[in-house]
């Protein structure tokens, strides 16, 4: 599925075609829909009666087989924790050990990209390409990013690299050298206002602000986190601290440095005249101390992912806001 902003990059990927390169890096910002432009493409190359505008017919074996996520020559890596959110684990990756109650990984660990050596230089199970999805590819860890590293300066002949990377800066300088990149913008306001509501969204326009115009963002936010987000904002924007530290768990401990974090660019934003990007504060000064708690609110954003006693750890962020 395409959404209705990318037509574009549609166009930029169906040009390549021609002369495919072995390795694409699609990149942007979070929650624009590009793994589902990369998807999309995969199911194009991998489709066996492609039209004119080469578009995936949809029909055919090789569609039906990446619609019901089991095409033979298509593998898809990505972090355990992603792939257990959307139910799209590899049945060929390496799996969980049994019994095991860790947290499942937010990275991509390097038996996960050696795995990749045996499917890429197989035969095509279908006579064509062979293709490798890596999905965010800033989630590898070093010794994976090395691994793909060794596959892209000797890539196979009918193998394809696609990478889709929200913060490319984070790959290695060499990957990115081997990749042909394909920037992916932020959508209008507009053709994203017009698709939230198309969704079921009531007046998008506050959330679409405060994902930094990225819609997948802001619906995800709205529908999943609408209340606590609403509670944390009001709060803020009333100065009640103690609703600010009353924060019940890491989920939410990390959703207040997150809003502190969009209030502080906010501030900053304004402090130097310029204009709020995430519909938060207005008319604040100190922008240098705003600038400086929204690259702590940044680093607080991992970290409340740990073990942390959530009200203790919320008021010590509190306390570091300056004054409006």
């Amino acid at each position: 599925m395409l959404y209705p902003w990318q037509n574009m990059a549609w166009e930029t990927l169906g040009a390549k075609l021609g002369q495919l390169p072995h390795a694409l890096l699609i990149q942007g910002a979070q929650g624009i829909g590009k793994l589902a432009l990369a998807e999309r493409f995969a199911q194009r190359l991998l489709c066996e009666a492609a039209n004119e505008r080469n578009s995936p017919c949809g029909k055919c074996d090789g569609c039906r087989w990446i619609d019901a996520g089991s095409h033979p020559d298509l593998r898809r890596v990505e972090p355990e924790a992603l792939a257990r959110r959307y139910g799209a684990e590899d049945p060929e990756q390496p799996a969980a050990e049994p019994g095991r109650t860790t947290k499942p990984s937010n990275e991509i660990k390097v038996d996960q990209i050696r795995a990749l050596d045996g499917f890429l230089n197989l035969k095509s199970h279908r006579g064509g390409r062979r293709v490798a999805l890596v999905h965010p590819a800033e989630a590898m860890n070093p010794n994976a990013a090395n691994a793909l590293l060794k596959g892209l300066e000797e890539p196979p002949g009918s193998a394809l690299f696609i990478l889709v990377s929200h913060r490319p800066a984070r790959l290695l300088a060499t990957i990115r050298s081997r990749c042909v990149a394909v920037p992916i913008e932020v959508p209008e306001t507009a053709a994203s206002l017009a698709w939230l509501e198309g969704q079921g969204l009531p007046e998008p326009a506050p959330w679409l602000a405060f994902a930094g115009g990225s819609p997948l963002v802001a619906l995800s936010l709205a529908t999943e986190a609408g209340a606590t987000l609403a509670r944390l904002r009001g709060a803020l924007k009333a100065r009640d601290l103690d609703t600010l530290r009353a924060v019940n768990d890491r989920e939410q401990l990390e959703q207040l440095a997150e809003v502190l974090q969009k209030h502080a660019l906010d501030s900053a934003f304004a402090a130097y005249g310029g204009r709020a990007k995430y519909g938060s504060a207005a008319g604040a000064r100190q922008g240098a101390a705003w600038l400086r708690f929204a690259r702590l609110m940044g680093r607080n954003r991992a970290l409340a992912r740990h073990p942390l006693n959530p009200r203790l750890f919320a008021g010590e962020m509190l306390r570091e806001m300056p004054e409006e």
